[in-house]
């Protein structure tokens, strides 16, 4: 409906331009929004407000020759001009039933849209770093992340996935000297573990591993691991003088070549895993894109070329620094540290170069809310590079707390006490897992109640949407026990039939998907579609406690049977777009 009155004004406005009473140069996008209030039509327009300034024209006169210029369709029944210049649609009411015509023919496309026609997009998230599983704070960032993407691509955008795995610097430095000291441990040393070390039991599954592949070759002596090395925190020492230590006596002792032995088994490993978690999970991407690739082919150091060239470089302390203060940042940034060695920054710089490099219209990065202050040096070095910053969106994920009982369940994966994203989507199914991570805006705190979530009660949401799909399913069943059959062009006919106000009801919610879809889309919020489901939910429990289905007067019958297989369309196609699984049977 919304498309088709849009059709209409941009109609009228082509006539007003070859009239010449607005300028041909003017392209105002037209908004359409559903009334609140009945006695203002169905649908409403502030398209003459929002082009009076550049038309300089009176908004309430302008509206006047838009509507005058409006072409005339049976579809309208009244035109309207309320206030200052709004433009108030009436709609004939026989329209309503035309919904489930578009919804039965259209199956499993009904609700596609083409606002992204034409348009490239990468949309980036998740992208832990591999140091350990993926827990149950990354998997709000993939539910939500993967549902942004496959809410883009159902609007027309053509979107590419992309994990970037954080495969260098100093974690990984961290991950691997916990993993080579836990082999050690396998070997036969007495080693004393840092404290700032991973201690996760996949670390000693890692370690394990790569001795059944090396046996004893990567073995010394613990007295030569710990010659001269500084004191843990235990012991009255600072623990990052520690580490840091043992990681320069782990790539001394074990040379370059058996180092990246030890460094690859760990991210290997855990990387693999992290892909089988997401996969099951419903996710896959179209790029796996390697930090340490930006140091292999030197686009870090052409990424600070560029600013350098820009002007925004320059060296203080022995480091050097870039100027993002210049560009809306709060304090300029270290790209290389005095030692030599750039900083993550500098990768992210890099990382940023080649995303605008690959030609997207659109760049949406997700992370956790905790990288709030990272946004504004992002964007300047995307200014630096003399790109429009514009093109991306930064959007924030507040980590999801999982609770069992009272008690907060830590999840630290330097410590290993954390629950996986594997052990929850166990405990309480992948569609439970996806319904509640995005249930609410990405950056609202979340609760994630595993009691709820494993409830088969109405109180559950994702049982509450999934049992209205089951439902409708076994009305059918139910049909076909009773040896009767539906006859769909009989129950067309008949739409006219349903007037009770439950079913009114439904015919508006089934219209306003289209809308829905493309909105949360478009604004990235894909909790706008689990609440649309909610409420379509709703309205069919409560429209099937109310009223008989298979009555005996066939028309009706077959009018109701029709209204509520487009539910069930409907309800499978949002279902099918979050990756939740639609049953015919609960």
């Amino acid at each position: 409906m919304k498309q088709t009155l849009e059709f209409l004004l941009q109609s009228a406005l082509e006539t007003l331009k070859k009239q010449g009473v607005i300028d041909p140069g003017i392209q105002p996008a037209i908004h359409i929004e559903r009334t609140r209030d009945a006695s203002h039509g169905d649908f409403a327009t502030n398209l003459a407000l929002s082009l009076a300034k550049p038309a300089k024209q009176n908004p309430r006169q302008l509206a006047e020759r838009i509507v005058a210029c409006l072409p005339v369709i049976p579809l309208v029944t009244r035109v309207e001009i309320a206030g200052p210049g709004f433009i108030n649609f009436f709609i004939d009411p026989a329209s309503q039933f035309e919904i489930v015509r578009h919804i039965l023919d259209g199956g499993a496309s009904f609700g596609l849209g083409t606002a992204g026609a034409g348009k490239r997009i990468l949309v980036e998230f998740v992208s832990a770093n591999p140091t350990g599983p993926l827990h149950v704070g990354h998997g709000r960032g993939a539910a939500y992340g993967s549902a942004v993407a496959d809410l883009l691509e159902a609007v027309g955008f053509e979107v590419e996935r992309e994990y970037y795995v954080n495969d260098a610097g100093r974690q990984m430095d961290i991950l691997t000297t916990s993993i080579w000291l836990r082999y050690l441990e396998i070997c036969g040393e007495v080693v004393p573990f840092p404290s700032n070390g991973y201690r996760g039991e996949y670390v000693r599954d890692i370690a394990s591993n790569l001795h059944k592949i090396v046996g004893n070759d990567l073995r010394h002596p613990v007295e030569l691991v710990l010659e001269d090395i500084p004191a843990d925190e235990h012991h009255g020492g600072d623990k990052e003088k520690h580490i840091d230590a043992l990681i320069d006596r782990a790539k001394t002792l074990l040379g370059s070549e058996q180092y990246e032995l030890v460094f690859t088994a760990g991210v290997d490993e855990i990387l693999t895993d992290i892909r089988d978690d997401l996969h099951e999970f419903g996710i896959s991407y179209q790029h796996w894109f390697s930090e340490r690739s930006l140091m292999d082919d030197s686009s870090i150091q052409q990424a600070l070329q560029h600013l350098d060239q820009a002007g925004y470089l320059y060296q203080d302390g022995g480091a050097t620094w870039f100027a993002s203060s210049r560009l809306g940042d709060e304090k300029d940034r270290v790209v290389v540290r005095d030692n030599g060695q750039s900083t993550y920054f500098a990768s992210d710089i890099a990382y940023h170069m080649n995303k605008l490099d690959r030609g997207f219209d659109r760049i949406i990065d997700i992370w956790g809310a905790d990288h709030h202050g990272y946004i504004p040096r992002v964007k300047a070095a995307i200014q630096a590079l003399g790109a429009d910053d514009a093109k991306l969106d930064v959007l924030l994920v507040q980590f999801a707390v999982l609770y069992r009982g009272d008690e907060k369940v830590q999840m630290s994966t330097r410590s290993g006490e954390f629950v996986t994203l594997r052990q929850l989507r166990n405990e309480v199914g992948k569609d439970a897992c996806r319904f509640f991570y995005v249930m609410r805006k990405s950056e609202q705190h979340m609760d994630f109640d595993l009691k709820l979530a494993t409830a088969k009660t109405n109180e559950n949401p994702v049982y509450y949407v999934q049992y209205a799909h089951a439902r409708i399913c076994s009305v059918f069943r139910q049909l076909d026990e009773k040896g009767r059959t539906r006859n769909i062009h009989l129950g067309m006919e008949g739409l006219a039939l349903l007037t009770e106000d439950h079913e009114s009801a439904l015919l508006v919610t089934l219209s306003k998907y289209p809308e829905v879809l493309e909105k949360a889309a478009m604004q990235y919020e894909p909790h706008q579609l689990i609440s649309y489901l909610r409420e379509l939910a709703y309205q069919f429990h409560s429209y099937y406690n109310a009223h008989p289905f298979l009555v005996d007067d066939d028309t009706l019958c077959n009018a109701r049977l029709n209204l509520i297989a487009a539910v069930r369309q409907v309800l499978a196609n949002a279902l099918q777009l979050l990756n939740i699984h639609h049953p015919e049977a609960m």
